[in-house]
């Protein structure tokens, strides 16, 4: 069946190898790069999460775990870094054999997880709708899709989920007869769908559909360049790309409108340009689309941290915190929050322990005063003898939990 895409007016052609663009390397944003620290060990754990749930009765032996170590980059023994986490795991020892499964608070986020995934169905069909309206042939191969989906929100089984479910929508095509050539593909064109966040906010303000530049008013240089680009006419990420031609104006503005989109789609409102870049045929991106990102800095923030280069719409944060939490989002950091707290548990048994042997050992003198020591011990997952359990329902408390959560990815290797 033959999709048709909503027609557009063309714009005169103007060819940007003739414009004196100079390129610029995104000036550093505390802020952002805060917001893209990895929490690497939430990472982990939410892995070893999805490895327990997996096990027949949802409990998995400890060497079986330890076996997929590797995998989870991670070096040392599997029973020690499970035990930092007693919110999380739970150990026990079955036919002389330890085993872990995960805590009744953990399985109760979990069933809550599934409960957002299972509310958000039309969310998600809604979402796909939109992606492969975007791609040139309304096809979106399944193996690439793959490394967006957690991105996006997707359910590891949205085949069966969203797909299979709504036939009247996609269908799945293989025809190169292999499993790495399967494609998802769009039935039915939705006119209500094809419209992009810039052109939602336009219509509810009843202007012209333009970009917002969200950088300070002392970046001079990338105001005047941003009021050049906006003062051309929007280019929907819908209308159809090969249309347009490679160098001109029209492909340029449609560029950055289709990225901006994605980007709106997303949970966090970033997305690794690599990843990105293997859909660069799919969606007719320019294949330098490093330099297309680092010629609006007003809207994108590029940034190279950990050496995965990422970009971030600017609009979706204030600061380091995302503006619009996703439902998803919400449950995640719930996750990093128990995460946490069985960390500061675990410390505090640890840094009981170790003064019950220095006790054993001798006289020892224990600093009392204002505080109770909370402040005179820096709490860190490498070194788990000292720190408090600390209020995580207070706002301040929180904070500092986080940037124990969030700083440290050395710890890894521990």
């Amino acid at each position: 069946m033959a999709i048709r895409r909503a027609s557009l007016p063309t714009l005169p052609s103007r060819n940007f190898l003739h414009r004196n663009y100079s390129l610029w390397s995104s000036k550093k944003d505390p802020s952002l790069e805060s917001s893209l620290t990895r929490n690497r060990r939430w990472i982990v754990n939410n892995q070893i999460k999805n490895i327990v749930l997996r096990c027949p009765n949802n409990a998995a032996p400890v060497r079986f775990i330890q076996n997929k170590f590797k995998t989870l980059d991670l070096q040392g023994k599997a029973l020690n870094w499970l035990k930092k986490y007693p919110c999380c795991f739970q150990i026990y020892t079955e036919n002389n054999d330890l085993h872990c499964r995960l805590t009744k608070r953990m399985l109760a986020l979990v069933d809550e997880e599934e409960r957002v995934k299972d509310s958000q169905e039309s969310v998600l069909v809604n979402k796909l709708a939109k992606l492969l309206m975007m791609s040139s042939n309304c096809r979106l191969n399944v193996v690439k899709f793959n490394e967006l989906k957690k991105s996006l929100g997707f359910p590891d089984d949205y085949m069966l989920r969203i797909v299979a479910k709504y036939p009247e929508l996609f269908r799945v095509v293989n025809c190169g007869a292999r499993r790495g050539s399967m494609e998802i593909e769009l039935v039915e064109w939705r006119h209500d769908l094809a419209v992009s966040v810039i052109e939602s906010r336009a219509c509810e303000k009843n202007v012209m559909p333009s970009y917002t530049c969200c950088v300070p008013s002392s970046w001079v240089k990338s105001w005047e360049r941003f009021r050049e680009f906006n003062e051309t006419p929007y280019v929907s990420p819908y209308a159809d790309g090969r249309q347009f031609g490679e160098e001109s104006m029209e492909m340029e503005k449609r560029a950055v409108g289709l990225v901006h989109e994605l980007l709106s789609l997303t949970l966090w409102k970033k997305m690794s340009i690599v990843k990105l870049g293997h859909f660069r045929r799919e969606f007719s991106l320019p294949e330098r689309l490093n330099v297309l990102l680092l010629r609006h800095p007003g809207i994108f923030y590029v940034s190279n941290k950990y050496q995965i280069y990422t970009v971030v719409l600017r609009e979706g944060y204030n600061g380091s915190e995302l503006i619009e939490k996703d439902e998803l989002v919400v449950v995640k950091e719930k996750y990093g929050e128990l995460m946490q707290e069985g960390l500061h548990e675990y410390n505090r048994r640890r840094h009981a322990l170790n003064l019950e042997k220095k006790k054993k050992k001798g006289p020892v003198l224990v600093r009392s005063g204002k505080g109770d020591g909370r402040n005179n011990c820096k709490t860190s997952e490498q070194d788990g003898d000292h720190g408090e359990q600390l209020n995580v329902y207070n706002p301040e408390e929180r904070k500092r939990f986080y940037k124990v959560l969030f700083d440290g990815d050395d710890v890894l290797k521990d």
